[in-house]
């Protein structure tokens, strides 16, 4: 009797043993990972199916399948998808309580679905639930980083969520005081370099993911567009068969005023039905046309990306560049069509959205000469935009709006073509007239300023103008003015 007890006991350890739920990185769910982050997510989801029939007690194929939802909820915001797939996020954090708390991926899981749902909760927007989620995400991440210090896949998360907390705009302080987040761009940023040039195998394994956030955070908050694209290419980042480092060099090209490089880069990329299908290249190419004064190609492309996009953030950016084009080809009904338009689709969540309504409220239309001297120099051709206003000065406008926005677009393309001294003059010509405006050109033109000072070495002067920037109240784009200043002023102090 006492042998058949001693078997049963066995028997049920052995059922409980096998019943165990792990996190196992292994070798089929690290190729699921390379190809999610590639955006090629079926192949993804299929190499995820192969893992559970491996091991149905392995937690990590959750994991994976959240890059999956994430990916398609944050580049197409179809609402949809999101009512399909937002409960999804539940059953994961669900799921990840059943593993071991001895395992780093316990809280790390955690953590990346908090931050994946946090940043689908703005695109939707539900900003209270993100702020939320994010902090969660962040206590999980720095405890970790206690129980687990050499873990490095904590740094790849640790890192950029220091530097966004370090940036947070004066008008959202308010809400990472009340979370208790505290942040700093440059150990954030410091994080992020250690962990990219490891050789830790997850940080090896991590690479495509941490590359990501890594140029956007250099590129946005420490404002060194040229080491951003020299990583690119030191690191021979895959623009052509990794879908994601397509969009990362695409979008940043169009913000970076490198027109030819991004059209390059998204005609170039692999076409196959295997990468998620998204409208961002109609959205990305739309500016590459637009920004060559090709008008009709590039209402060719921002239509067929607002037939096909369904969620609401740049909607209605992107209306206003429709009602440009055609302004600029001399079709007034259908300039104001795309008008009518933009005043009831999309929102106000983003400082260009909400430019683009105030524009459209206003029964305005820009100067054509200016409007083409703008999309010219957002472009990159300086040259030809700069060749537009030869001749002229703030006094052969008499809007004093137009008067405003020529001396600030003198001085920016003076800026792109290097020549700091006469932009220098001419955005203090833009302060001048714009520091009591609601136009953001003067705010612009004082964080430009602080730029070039802190090119040249003398921070104490780069700081007095980024302060300046973030004096300036009540302009279009304020948040990330300030958000761009803010980071300024860091760099500066060395914070």
């Amino acid at each position: 009797m006492s042998r058949l007890f001693a078997l049963a006991i066995l028997c049920l350890l052995s059922i409980s043993s096998g019943a165990q739920k792990v996190f196992d990185f292994n070798s089929t769910c690290q190729q699921a990972y390379l190809e999610i982050t590639k955006l090629k997510l079926g192949v993804g989801q299929q190499l995820i199916n192969e893992a559970r029939s491996q091991n149905s007690n392995n937690l990590i194929p959750y994991l994976l399948e959240g890059y999956i939802d994430f990916f398609v909820l944050f580049f197409n915001e179809d609402p949809n998808e999101y009512k399909q797939r937002k409960n999804n996020f539940n059953l994961r954090l669900d799921a990840f309580d059943e593993g071991s708390e001895t395992s780093p991926f316990y809280n790390y899981c955690r953590a990346i679905t908090y931050i994946q749902r946090a940043a689908v909760e703005i695109k939707f927007g539900e900003r209270l639930g993100a702020g939320l989620d994010f902090k969660k995400a962040f206590s999980l991440i720095k405890q970790n980083r206690r129980d687990f210090p050499g873990f490095m896949p904590n740094n790849m998360i640790y890192g950029p969520l220091q530097v966004v907390i370090g940036t947070v705009p004066k008008n959202y302080r308010w809400a990472a005081n009340l979370f208790g987040l505290r942040g700093s761009i440059s150990e954030g940023m410091n994080t992020m370099r250690t962990f990219l040039n490891s050789n830790d195998q997850y940080a090896r394994l991590f690479q495509n993911e941490a590359s990501f956030y890594y140029c956007y955070l250099k590129y946005y908050l420490e404002n060194k567009p040229e080491e951003v694209f020299q990583f690119i290419n030191s690191r021979k980042l895959d623009l052509v068969n990794n879908h994601l480092f397509t969009y990362l060099a695409a979008n940043l090209g169009i913000n970076n005023k490198q027109t030819d490089f991004a059209r390059n880069v998204i005609l170039r990329r692999n076409t196959s039905p295997e990468y998620l299908s998204t409208s961002v290249w109609d959205f990305e190419m739309g500016y590459a046309k637009l920004h060559h004064l090709e008008y009709q190609e590039a209402i060719n492309y921002f239509e067929r990306f607002i037939r096909s996009f369904k969620g609401r953030f740049y909607v209605k950016d992107v209306l206003q560049k429709i009602s440009w084009a055609h302004y600029l080809l001399g079709n007034m009904p259908a300039a104001e069509n795309a008008r009518q338009r933009l005043l009831q689709r999309g929102n106000t969540d983003t400082d260009a959205d909400k430019k683009a309504q105030k524009d459209a409220k206003s029964n305005q239309w820009p100067n054509v000469i200016l409007l083409k001297a703008r999309l010219l120099s957002d472009g990159g051709y300086h040259k030809e935009a700069l060749s537009l206003l030869h001749g002229k000065s703030s006094a052969s406008f008499s809007d004093p709006g137009h008067a405003l926005e020529f001396d600030y677009r003198v001085a920016r393309i003076y800026d792109d073509l290097g020549n700091d001294d006469a932009a220098i003059t001419a955005y203090l010509a833009a302060i001048r007239l714009g520091e009591n405006r609601k136009e953001y050109y003067a705010a612009r033109a004082a964080l430009q300023i602080g730029y070039i000072y802190e090119k040249r070495g003398n921070k104490a002067q780069a700081i007095a103008y980024f302060e300046k920037c973030i004096a300036m109240e009540d302009h279009e784009y304020k948040d990330s003015l300030d958000q761009r200043a803010k980071s300024g002023i860091a760099r500066c102090k060395g914070q």
